[in-house]
């Protein structure tokens, strides 16, 4: 049975550091919703920019401030923020990253006993156009054991589109704040909610926004932290279920070392992927094991012609 209009109080937090120059989007776009029973509690990592004052700008007692200094760790601004939330509902946003208008109105209107952890698709914005890159990141339903679904298709609950019960964060004493799992810290956080409760919800539809930087994480390996962030669970894993696992691992390890241009390298992992991988994953990793073998045929045919 659905709760009548405003009944839900969502508690939006959103961590915040130099942000200034993003932070009216994303702020505007929660004033913006059609459904108002909804408090904001940012979570600012003590910015030198003039976050602050854009923020006290709006003069709406609904909006929350909390000077707090995460040292590089940003599930520690985030479970500051849960921590002092209102609501029953938390709703993960990004300071970067922005809602449509409908966002909240169409995740209360599917709130019910049945549902305990909400996502749904979101709009990829980039500072340059890119022909052959995706559009959106998209969710993907999950079948019970949500668990395993996890595990073996990866994290497709993307962090700014989540709307979750804040007791299913406080049963796992909220995010992790390990400095090795930065990044990762949300997919190990469903996987640990999977844990108490099957009752995740996609909506396929873009509901919200994605800022693309060009640096962000790509600079990283990101294979690492997600090895970490899913390690405590793999162990329910049968042998098909594993290797479907781990080409996700070597696919995301290989991404990395083409960006670093270690191609032997990034070759074996997109091979594992191809040999192993679920549909999504093989034919991903085709794709980038295609350009590696035209970029050795061009490095091959320039070479020749400066020898000529």
């Amino acid at each position: 049975m659905l709760k009548s209009n405003n009944t839900i109080l969502f508690s939006v937090v959103i961590p915040t550091y130099n942000h200034a120059h993003f932070i009216n989007i994303c702020l505007d776009s929660i004033l913006s919703q059609t459904y108002t029973n909804w408090e904001i509690i940012i979570v600012n990592n003590f910015s030198e920019d003039n976050t602050i004052e854009l923020i006290d700008a709006y003069k709406d007692n609904r909006i929350k401030i909390i000077n707090f200094r995460n040292n590089g760790i940003i599930a520690a601004s985030r479970n500051i923020g849960i921590k002092n939330a209102k609501g029953d509902w938390i709703c993960f946003l990004d300071s970067d990253d922005w809602w449509t208008p409908n966002k909240l109105q169409v995740c209360h209107d599917r709130i019910n006993e049945n549902v305990d952890l909400i996502y749904h698709d979101l709009k990829i914005i980039r500072n340059q156009s890119a022909i052959l890159s995706r559009k959106s990141l998209k969710g993907q339903k999950l079948s019970s054991p949500v668990l395993i679904d996890l595990l073996v298709k990866g994290n497709f609950i993307n962090n700014s589109s989540v709307v979750v019960r804040k007791i299913c964060l406080e049963s796992i004493d909220g995010l992790n704040e390990e400095l090795q799992m930065v990044a990762c810290e949300d997919y190990n956080a469903w996987l640990r909610i999977s844990q108490i409760t099957d009752k995740f919800l996609y909506i396929p539809a873009r509901l919200g926004f994605y800022r693309l930087h060009e640096l962000g994480y790509s600079q990283k390996d990101m294979s690492v932290p997600l090895r970490l962030a899913s390690a405590p669970f793999i162990n329910i894993l049968n042998e098909n279920q594993l290797r479907k696992h781990e080409s996700i691992l070597a696919y995301t390890g290989g991404s990395y070392e083409y960006k670093k241009k270690c191609f032997k390298s990034a070759c074996l992992k997109f091979s594992y992927g191809i040999r192993y991988g679920n549909t999504l994953i093989k034919l991903k990793s085709i794709y980038m094991l295609g350009r590696l073998i035209f970029m050795k045929f061009v490095l091959i045919y320039t070479s020749q012609n400066k020898n000529s």
